[in-house]
């Protein structure tokens, strides 16, 4: 994808860490980092990762939840939610199919500020502005501010350290805090699956919380690539793999993250597909270390195709390969043995139930 010109680093900057120079672009993600994805995938289960998350949209939206349109574009409830919380939902268009995974976070009794995905900001924007009323007030704040996940079990003993009150956080709630002279919203979410926090802060100034986070030796610096490993683990949906347009919550497993008894963009046909039933989800592991990836096949035992790969990966933490597919729609269930592959391999596997892994430390 093309970076938009407005949309060029505002800093490239290196820091010292043990002798390495370690990256810090301020506005896209790394793949990996020196040392490589197992050494990052041990950081984040059993120490501490910092991810550059600048990448990702952050919209503010002022007005009352429903005149203001905004309860009527996410699928979660809103209406009740608690000042200083998080809610996970999502966007939908008028098929039923999913435009945007979000979380909503209220900064106030009328204000919001929305998390999309990097790669449907401009989309998410133009269907935010349209289904918005002239009762709202919106601004798009993606290029101004940085976003850095400090996630794993020390997470919370690394970030105490310089934010005084951050281990008062419950899970999926925020509050302002004062990290090094700004007031800035930090948040405990996580995307791992292990404790973790977000630090929304200034774009052009997020260079010193980077270096503070790195100066704690425990700390790890981790990537686009161990993250998606982290988050298959933990069955955590990622937007063009479990999501899309042409995808409805119900089939990708989200049900509970949609309120029917609102009105919202999508709603009457997100109930006639769940009624009318879709493909479904399923989770498996291989009988070995051979990871499934993306656009592999699922079969039935016999050699028949009965659905398709969306996420797969090798689990350093399980040490097997696992995956995320959906079922073709004829196949609600099947047995708990499947094969993944195509033409040239096939892989034994079997069906597992989410998360695969289980002993995170996300609400701890």
């Amino acid at each position: 994808m093309t970076t938009p010109l407005h949309r060029t680093p505002l800093y490239a900057v290196h820091v010292a860490l043990g002798g390495k120079m370690v990256p810090f672009a301020g506005w896209e993600m790394a793949v990996q980092y020196p040392d490589g994805i197992l050494k990052e995938h041990e950081a984040n289960r059993k120490g501490c990762s910092i991810f550059d998350c600048s990448h990702m949209g952050e919209f503010l939206i002022e007005g009352d939840a429903v005149l203001s349109g905004l309860d009527g574009i996410v699928t979660q409830a809103i209406i009740d939610q608690p000042v200083g919380t998080c809610r996970y939902g999502m966007a939908l268009n008028d098929r039923g199919g999913v435009i945007d995974d979000l979380i909503v976070y209220r900064l106030a009794q009328e204000k919001w500020m929305v998390v999309v995905n990097a790669s449907n900001i401009e989309k998410d924007a133009a269907h935010f502005r349209k289904h918005l009323t002239s009762k709202s007030k919106f601004m798009d704040i993606s290029f101004q501010t940085a976003k850095l996940d400090v996630q794993g079990p020390l997470s919370r003993d690394v970030l105490k350290a310089f934010i005084p009150g951050v281990d008062a956080l419950e899970y999926y709630t925020f509050a302002t805090f004062n990290v090094l002279g700004q007031d800035v919203i930090v948040s405990r979410t996580g995307y791992t699956g292990e404790l973790g926090y977000e630090i929304y802060y200034p774009w052009a100034k997020a260079e010193k919380v980077w270096h503070a986070v790195m100066a704690d030796k425990r700390v790890r610096p981790t990537g686009l690539g161990v993250r998606d490993v982290l988050r298959v683990e933990v069955s955590y949906p990622l937007y063009g793999h479990e999501l899309s347009e042409d995808i409805s919550p119900a089939e990708a497993g989200l049900k509970r993250f949609v309120d029917v008894s609102k009105d919202f963009v999508g709603r009457d046909a997100f109930l006639r597909r769940e009624k009318e039933g879709g493909r479904k989800i399923i989770h498996f592991t291989s009988e070995n270390r051979r990871a499934p990836r993306q656009g592999h096949i699922l079969f039935a035992p016999d050699g028949y195709v009965i659905g398709d790969v969306v996420s797969g990966t090798f689990s350093p933490a399980l040490g097997v390969g696992i995956g995320i597919g959906f079922l073709k729609k004829e196949f609600t269930s099947v047995g708990k043995d499947i094969i993944f592959g195509d033409e040239k391999i096939k892989v034994n596997a079997q069906a597992a139930t989410r998360p695969f892994y289980k002993a995170g430390s996300l609400k701890n």
